[in-house]
């Protein structure tokens, strides 16, 4: 996309004091529903109301969603209370209704994201338009293809974007519905400094109790705002009921929340951190040092494998250090997940060096 394209122009039309904020259900069930969630949230710091129209699931047989006519109850919510209307859009067609009906912000799901093919469609649907279009990141951990929904977009002279950070799918059972994985969300503001980023914790969570502290650490990472599912009854929601909350309880956690400043001009704090950092500084090379070693261990692994005719994985030898290195890092509080994808990726660089060996001529 050339040198950092300008995206928060669109963005800094909202108050800034306070996160962006877009609230409201996970799907619009009822007209008395839709517009009894919006004149409760009118009442509260949200700027934009949400609801899903079309809801694609994981499987047939779920609620999918009111459709077009809904469009018109998002509408109406738009004139009684002033908040702007926003949906999920999942191609060419939604996109003409929901223009249809002046919706406001059109956002792409993670099941979207994922097919170039789809996004392709959607962007050139919406080519030159001055709507806001946010894009989830796809469902699985991929930087690239979500920066690449970003830029079919812009390349279809759409810059009024965004993108919305959702979590990423796990096999495993967790403590999240979608794991966050911060780091790739770090990594793409890295890429576009200028890219608003907006956390949705409702996925991420998949349950209430854990939306404010997600909440918190977003605004601690120096994300741009936040898209919570709130519902006036949410125990009775047709879709994703335990992962939404009341519209009095988004005031209470909005009010809750601390933002920071990014940085501090006090002489402590520069001095503090310069120590701090300096100390980081020479463990990282330590552990780089101590790395290196280690791969230079793993070729004398591969050398005398070789020699021998042995396989390179021993597994009875992996599961042992896995066991031993979770138990001694728990003593200093390092989570089991940190710590296996630590030794899972030094396991995986070794296997790397050991194989050279191996297949060397």
């Amino acid at each position: 996309m050339g040198n950092s394209p300008v995206f928060k122009e669109w963005l800094n039309a909202f108050d800034n004091k306070n996160p962006f904020l877009i609230a409201g259900p996970c799907s619009a069930e009822t007209e008395k529903q839709v517009l009894e969630t919006a004149h409760l949230l009118k009442n509260t710091p949200t700027q934009v109301m949400r609801a899903g129209i079309w809801k694609p699931r994981t499987r047939p047989g779920n609620f999918e969603g009111i459709g077009k006519k809904a469009l018109k109850w998002l509408q109406k919510a738009k004139q009684e209370t002033g908040l702007l209307i926003a949906t999920e859009v999942a191609n060419p067609q939604h996109v003409d209704l929901a223009l249809q009906h002046d919706v406001d912000i059109l956002w792409i799901g993670a099941r979207t994201t994922v097919s170039p093919f789809n996004v392709q469609e959607i962007a050139e649907a919406l080519k030159d338009t001055k709507k806001i279009v946010l894009i989830k990141n796809p469902v699985n951990p991929d930087l690239e293809l979500w920066l690449g929904a970003v830029e079919r977009f812009y390349k279809q002279n759409i810059t009024n974007i965004g993108v919305i950070h959702r979590g990423f799918s796990s096999y495993k059972k967790k403590k999240y519905r979608n794991i966050p994985e911060w780091q790739i969300a770090i990594d793409l503001q890295n890429r576009y400094p200028d890219l608003p980023l907006i956390l949705d914790p409702s996925h991420i969570a998949g349950r209430r109790d854990l939306i404010f502290d997600l909440c918190q650490t977003a605004l601690d990472l120096n994300y741009d705002g936040l898209m919570i599912e709130t519902h006036p009854n949410p125990d009775k929601a047709w879709s994703d009921a335990k992962q939404q909350i009341t519209p009095k309880k988004l005031s209470e956690i909005t009010e809750k929340l601390q933002i920071r400043k990014k940085a501090s001009k006090s002489s402590d704090f520069q001095k503090n951190l310069t120590t701090l950092r300096e100390k980081v500084d020479s463990l990282d090379e330590e552990i780089m040092d101590s790395l290196i070693k280690r791969m230079q261990l793993a070729k004398e692994f591969g050398q005398i494998k070789k020699e021998h005719n042995v396989s390179i994985l021993q597994n009875e030898r992996w599961n042992m250090v896995l066991d031993k290195m979770i138990k001694h890092g728990k003593t200093g509080n390092l989570s089991e997940e940190f710590i296996l994808k630590i030794f899972k990726a030094v396991h995986q660089e070794s296997i790397e060096h050991q194989k050279h060996i191996l297949h060397k001529k």
